[in-house]
């Protein structure tokens, strides 16, 4: 699972190529198409500082969008000058709620200050969160680069006017404006209307801090390999390296500030994998033991795959649907020196029992099936805009297909556990209660059940994604 980028003072590249590099990335986002798959086409002397941009740019999209809609009224013609705006607006507002942040503690007595703190549920719009990787610029520069990047570009040459009155306007009044932005939900929070709608009803009392944490990026969190390595030793590598980590959860390690993984010590040792601390739980609750027969349902990338070869001698089938995807699982047990002789990685859908089941049944099953990622979007922030409020309901049904389908697999008094990164409930407590429904053979067993995300803290190592955990044996 992918990290934010690494925090740093400025990318080196020319900020004029990258604002044109992360309006396409935006663009592209707001096409419907991932980010990561964005990013992979950006030049490789352009991808790092774009990657940080169009991720705080993500991070705080809404805000632009509504600024924009400000400023300029009507929508630009040309659909990249829309997104160049969005990226160059959301760089001005670290400056903006820096100089609010500072007008606001010249004017406040002790007494409100106290009291603003004990009643604000979450940070005021444009404010940088903590431990934010954005990069900082002067607000000239800003200007200065968008009107470079339009001008670089034939088909933008005309709007060059337009991105330097925009931007200039927003800095004529930065406090205002950013008043008005706040008044619309996208605006203040961040997340389309329907994602802060299912996310109040669902959690009234923790609505606004789980809004606001999904702002916050992820620190880099690993676990280590038992096979391979000790915590204390892997500690150690990384202290005499001069990188700074704790310990987070039973094997994993949380870095105070994130790095390029193949550049950490252990990375071609097999050391570690890169998994949150949250999903590391997964493949403990289902406690495998040596020669059990194990299915790996959706496998990629591979992080609980390498976990249960880490923790047993298992004969183990992994599954998934993307043959690209599967490649990562392929290549990741062998970074990890994990798989065994009798190890099965094979493309199939796992509903289609036809398609890849002999018939044999297994101990135990881990079904981390698809879901809307809604756990996980501090991590991935182009997906609260990629999803669409009829996504849910869709993918309900498809959780309903895999998991009926992997039961018929379960060995009498065998296990199987119900993953997902999501917390939206339909597609977790609401759907493992219908489970039980629909199958009376079933047990509930202890699991944690739904896990919110952890992002406030800040200390990395007691962080972690929103995840759901639900545990049935079946009958003997």
């Amino acid at each position: 699972m992918s990290s934010s980028p690494p925090a740093s003072s400025r990318p080196s590249a020319p900020l004029h190529d990258l604002l044109l590099e992360s309006a396409e990335v935006v663009r592209a986002v707001q096409a419907g198409r991932s980010m990561t798959d964005a990013i992979a086409q950006v030049p490789a002397e352009f991808r790092a500082g774009t990657q940080a941009l169009s991720f705080h740019t993500m991070r705080h999209l809404g805000t632009a969008r509504a600024l924009r809609r400000l400023l300029v009224p009507r929508d630009p013609p040309e659909p990249l000058v829309d997104a160049l705006l969005q990226v160059s607006l959301t760089l001005l507002l670290p400056a903006a709620s820096a100089a609010g942040a500072a007008a606001a503690a010249d004017s406040a007595t002790p007494a409100t200050t106290a009291a603003t703190a004990a009643t604000t549920s979450a940070p005021a719009v444009g404010t940088r969160l903590p431990d934010s990787s954005a990069p900082i610029y002067t607000s000239h520069t800003v200007v200065d680069q968008a009107v470079k990047a339009a001008d670089s570009m034939r088909r933008l040459l005309p709007f060059k006017g337009l991105v330097n009155g925009c931007l200039r306007g927003f800095l004529r009044d930065p406090a205002g404006l950013l008043a008005q932005a706040a008044k619309t939900v996208e605006g203040r929070w961040n997340h389309p209307q329907w994602w802060v709608d299912k996310i109040r009803s669902a959690y009234p009392a923790d609505w606004q801090q789980l809004l606001a944490a999904a702002n916050v990026p992820a620190p880099l969190t690993l676990r280590v390999n038992r096979r391979r390595a000790t915590r204390e030793q892997v500690l150690a590598a990384f202290a005499a390296a001069g990188i700074a980590a704790e310990p987070s959860g039973s094997d994993g390690l949380a870095l105070a500030q994130p790095r390029p993984v193949a550049q950490l010590p252990g990375y071609d040792q097999g050391w570690w994998s890169v998994q949150d601390a949250g999903a590391q739980l997964a493949v403990p609750l289902l406690a495998v033991r040596d020669g059990e027969r194990v299915l790996d349902a959706c496998a990629a990338p591979g992080g609980k795959t390498a976990h249960l070869l880490e923790l047993a001698d298992v004969s183990l089938t992994a599954l998934d649907a993307d043959g690209v995807r599967l490649q990562r699982v392929r290549e990741n047990l062998e970074r990890l020196d994990v798989r065994r002789p009798d190890t099965v990685l094979r493309r199939a859908d796992a509903a289609d029992l036809a398609e890849w089941w002999d018939g044999v049944p297994f101990d135990a099953v881990l079904a981390d099936v698809p879901c809307t990622a809604s756990g996980i979007v501090r991590r991935h922030p182009d997906i609260r805009w990629l999803r669409r409020a009829d996504d849910v309901p869709r993918t309900v049904k498809l959780q309903t297909r895999i998991v009926d389908a992997l039961w018929t697999t379960v060995a009498p008094g065998g296990r199987l556990l119900y993953v997902t990164c999501s917390i939206f409930p339909e597609e977790n407590e609401r759907q493992a209660a219908a489970f039980l429904t629909r199958h009376p053979d079933a047990r509930r067993l202890d699991a944690p059940g739904q896990l919110l995300p952890v992002a406030m803290d800040t200390t990395p190592g007691a962080q972690r994604d929103g995840f759901f955990y639900a545990l049935f044996a079946k009958a003997s």
